[in-house]
């Protein structure tokens, strides 16, 4: 992941491309553009009534209170539900079969569906072979292969190192078996999944923002490239290079050093993938870093690979393409993911659209890698596992992608529930659990419900678009009873609707019987 300052870079560089990302739960919110760029002062939202919790003391106290609260909203439509998984009874039910969109709470499917199939402990596995022998002074004779696995995690994020980590890493990891020279190319490897980059359902005004990243199984630095910008002596050309290094993305830059502390950049992507740099950068400046998504992310992380196989020393005579994998090819060494629950946990605590998108793909292939990774075979094996795990009515259900990005996605809020009630009996609930913000504690939920019975002990995936505010996940009443909880509201109101949320949050925190 990137620094704040590179995230605030990363609107700057999309600003010089003439994209405008739109605003999409955390991810949006950690970009923020520099006050010289703006035409208009920022709107502030509509005030929202204040409204403060209460501490209900029966099912039919809590009913009331909570429809009185979503009542507030001047416009949109309300699903919510709750139920408690200790006594097993509905305290509050409002549209629970309307399909809504849920925004980034449709990361809880996707997180129970990858848990469920794999495990908690699984370990993808990006994989390097040969389709060649390997003679005694280390020459390969024939081709290497980097084959994805559908792993989000190959980045900097778990890897100490930055953006080139995972694939200096492959590269020291092939040296270390005695390969010193490829007569062959570099082939990069990514049929585990459909040749579907973007889901449908994803707005056009989307697609140059980080958190609509392509979709590949093989994907490197979450699919985003950065320019860094160096500056060296007054008069001489500044350093600009790719992070992470590829063969793959051409890069002309015309950056000269100047005196003092400033940059006058400009930056611009040509139709054949070639990044322009030009402008100028003070001496005293440090590194600017401005970032990219990658259109197609198989041929980026294979011309990564490749240069990273250069300059461990390793010689490659050819080029490098994409293809399949030869069933006879050897394995050469391999990268092992961090757990699933880890990156499950980073994926729900930062709502990272490009995790959820590979494993909702992941599920799809399953342990034995005997599916391809598609929207298609994906939402086939969520909606089975709801009709037969789950127990649950799939007839509202509809599944565009695994982010909830999409504003094809439609959910129930008793689908949800059902899901939290049967990961709270799972044995991978407590990691699905554990990996939920924590409200007034951290990550998405940090900033709300502080100094409320909520702190500290409700755990809930957030939803945020520019039509949906939704909250799902797990709360505890005073009188120590689990309660599942789903609040989706669709609509312009959004402001009050989130305040009503966490208000409603806060009394079912202080629910007691």
């Amino acid at each position: 992941m990137f620094s704040r300052k590179i995230r605030i870079a990363i609107l700057v560089a999309l600003t010089v491309c003439g994209a405008a990302p739109a605003a999409t739960d955390a991810q949006t919110r950690r970009k923020t553009t520099s006050s010289r760029r703006r035409t208009r002062p920022r709107r502030k939202p509509p005030a929202a009534p204040v409204v403060r919790y209460t501490a209900p003391r029966s099912p039919g106290d809590v009913a009331s209170t909570l429809s009185s609260m979503m009542d507030h909203t001047r416009s949109g439509s309300w699903g919510a539900m709750v139920v408690s998984l200790t006594r097993g009874d509905t305290l509050f039910a409002r549209n629970v079969g309307e399909p809504m969109l849920p925004a980034s709470t449709m990361k809880l499917f996707t997180s129970a569906i990858a848990l469920e199939r794999f495990g908690p402990d699984y370990h993808l596995s990006t994989d390097v072979l040969r389709d060649g022998p390997v003679g005694p002074d280390g020459t390969l004779n024939g081709n290497i292969y980097v084959r994805g696995d559908g792993d989000p995690a190959l980045s900097g994020k778990f890897l100490p190192g930055g953006a080139s980590a995972p694939m200096s890493r492959l590269a020291e990891l092939v040296a270390q078996q005695g390969i010193k020279h490829v007569t062959g190319a570099v082939i990069g490897d990514a049929t585990g999944f459909d040749d579907q980059k973007i889901p449908d359902g994803w707005l056009s005004r989307y697609l140059q923002a980080s958190y609509a990243a392509r979709v590949s199984a093989l994907s490197l630095n979450e699919n985003l490239v950065a320019v860094a910008v160096t500056p060296t002596s007054p008069g001489r050309p500044a350093t600009v290079t790719l992070e992470p290094s590829t063969s793959t993305i051409p890069l002309v830059a015309s950056v000269r050093t100047v005196a003092g502390g400033g940059a006058r950049l400009g930056f611009r992507k040509q139709s054949d993938g070639t990044i322009v740099a030009n402008g100028s950068i003070g001496s005293r400046a440090g590194t600017r870093k401005y970032v990219y998504i990658v259109e197609d992310p198989a041929t980026f992380a294979t011309g990564a690979f490749r240069n990273a196989l250069v300059a461990r020393g390793i010689q490659v005579d050819g080029g490098t393409r994409l293809g399949k994998t030869p069933a006879n090819a050897s394995k050469v060494t391999g990268l092992l993911s961090p757990p699933l629950a880890s990156m499950i946990a980073a994926m729900n605590r930062e709502s990272i659209n490009h995790y959820a998108e590979l494993f909702f793909r992941d599920a799809a292939r399953g342990p034995k890698r005997d599916e391809i990774g598609s929207v298609r075979n994906a939402s086939a094996t969520l909606l089975n596992f709801f009709a037969t795990k789950v127990g649950a009515d799939t007839s509202h259900l509809f599944f565009a992608d695994g982010s909830g990005l999409s504003t094809l996605d439609r959910v129930t809020p008793r689908s949800q529930v059902q899901l939290l009630g049967y990961a709270h009996r799972a044995p991978w609930g407590p990691w699905l659990h554990s990996s939920l913000p924590v409200a007034g504690d951290s990550e998405l939920l940090r900033r709300r419900m502080r100094n409320t019975p909520a702190e500290g002990n409700l755990h809930a995936k957030t939803g945020t678009t520019n039509e949906v505010i939704g909250l799902a996940g797990y709360v505890t009443a005073v009188n120590g009873e689990v309660l599942a909880f789903s609040f989706l509201y669709n609509g312009s109101d959004r402001w009050t609707a989130k305040s009503m949320i966490d208000v409603m949050s806060e009394t079912l925190a202080s629910f007691g019987r």
